[in-house]
């Protein structure tokens, strides 16, 4: 919709109307940076306009406002994202919850944090470890994304091979319904199981059934954990699977499993200069945090289900500083690859013991594709992470790059894989879920998006 088309300049006037002026965006540059998240391969187009909200209440007064006006109200955190869950489709309004960002509560004795939604992941880990409480769940992107978005998408992370994902955190939250009525779901006792588990529903659901505005989460103790690193080089992506297979069949659960290739190994080493081993395949980066003698056990463990698996080397790291500086390499791989051109990322989770043949499919797509795969991974719940890379402005090599994402689906799918462990659906991910969920579950879903939004107000067309 063009910027200066006459529905544009009334749907501004009358937020303008309801806000002060500089929380009301109409800047034409200004709405493009708010049209999509980070998933440029999906549609998107520029929004009517985009409402920054302070206050529950601002959230609650946009939805009603835009309800009346029969527009849809795209939620959406840092821009972080990347399914394509926050983009903006025709004429709709993004509604920020950027500027939300007060942590409400630590309550330490009953170990559990009340914050906005607009918080940054790593600076809520900061607040509630001056109590000694550490909140787990950790995306790559925790220094960026905020946790409302964590919540809408249930996000995971490195640790979550151990400690879960963001839905075994969150105890209750405040959310706006599609009319505009705010309402409080779950609680803040360690069980409960009044009535139907709405919190977790509305986890996951990426703004279609009510927007997360606040959120009580679960902390656990800072103290007690003892990090070792294990990192063991590999020959091909195969070997590394195998090691991956062979110590979740041993029962092992390490605080971290991570997988990167040669390719995000070479890009963030050319980029930030860490020392990386070169000449590998694979790495595989893993950590334990049982202290004592139990942790050292568990370590050699993991070492020596490396070294069977035929991995070229395996060292150990027990030193902060040097773990911190492998894992960097971890979170900074999907930045450094941005640098070699426009990323089109996957998220497929197949059952651990199919990790060896995932790699090898994903290997042979980018063959038959003639396209660059990277390859990074939490590897230690199945959890893939394909990341293919086009060059700029190369229009063929960015439909092939469509081709092998969507080869990469079916083959997850095929695996008895599930076509999302983290991302969320989004709009990249809506064939693969349909196929997934069939026309039974699928007709679920739309009863569920009905009752709650019979108008389709919050974010129509994603996550199903």
């Amino acid at each position: 919709m063009p910027a200066d088309a006459p529905a544009v300049v009334d749907i501004a006037a009358a937020f303008l109307d309801a806000f002060p002026a500089d929380r009301v965006l109409t800047d034409p540059a200004v709405l493009d940076s708010y049209a999509h998240d980070d998933a440029e391969w999906a549609e998107f187009h520029r929004p009517a306009a985009v409402v920054l909200a302070e206050t529950t209440e601002d959230v609650a007064a946009v939805v009603r406002l835009a309800a009346a006006h029969g527009l849809s109200v795209v939620p959406r955190g840092a821009g972080t994202g990347l399914s394509g869950g926050a983009n903006a489709l025709e004429g709709a309004v993004v509604l920020s919850l950027e500027r939300m960002t007060r942590v409400l509560e630590v309550n330490a004795a009953e170990r559990y944090v009340v914050t906005e939604a607009g918080v940054i992941n790593d600076d809520l880990r900061r607040v509630v470890a001056e109590h000694g409480l550490w909140y787990p769940p950790d995306p790559a992107s925790y220094r960026i994304s905020t946790i409302g978005g964590n919540a809408a998408t249930n996000a995971g992370g490195i640790c979550c091979v151990k400690y879960g994902v963001t839905r075994d955190y969150v105890l209750g939250m405040t959310a706006v319904l599609a009319d505009g009525e705010v309402v409080r779901l779950g609680r803040r006792t360690a069980k409960g199981a009044t009535g139907y588990d709405l919190t977790a529903l509305l986890v996951g659901s990426e703004g279609t059934l009510g927007i997360i505005t606040e959120l009580t989460l679960k902390l656990l103790p800072l103290g007690g954990r003892e990090e070792r690193a294990v990192v063991g080089s590999f020959a091909s992506l195969e070997d590394a699977g195998a090691a991956v297979a062979a110590i979740t069949a041993a029962g092992i659960i390490p605080s971290a499993l991570e997988l990167i290739d040669e390719t995000c190994l070479r890009a963030v080493d050319e980029w930030q200069g860490l020392g990386l081993p070169h000449g590998a395949a694979a790495l595989l980066l893993s950590t334990v945090d049982e202290p004592g003698a139990v942790g050292v056990e568990r370590a050699a463990s993991l070492a020596a289900h490396m070294v069977d698996a035929g991995a070229l080397a395996v060292a150990q790291a027990a030193a902060a500083e040097e773990v911190d500086r492998l894992f960097l390499a971890r979170r900074l791989a999907y930045p450094a690859l941005e640098r070699l051109g426009p990323v089109l990322t996957e998220d497929i989770c197949v059952p651990r013991r199919a990790v060896p043949e995932m790699l090898g499919r994903i290997r042979a797509t980018a063959a038959a594709f003639d396209v660059v795969i990277a390859t990074i991974a939490h590897a230690g719940d199945g959890n893939l992470h394909p990341l293919i890379i086009a060059p700029v402005e190369d229009e063929n090599a960015k439909a092939r790059a469509k081709e092998a994402f969507d080869r990469i689906v079916e083959d997850c799918r095929a695996l008895g894989g599930t076509v999302t462990g983290e991302h969320g659906v989004g709009l990249l991910k809506l064939p693969g879920a349909r196929a997934e969920l069939g026309e039974r579950v699928l007709a679920m879903h739309r009863d569920i998006k009905n009752a709650l939004d019979p108008r389709g107000t919050l974010n129509p067309g994603k996550a199903f």
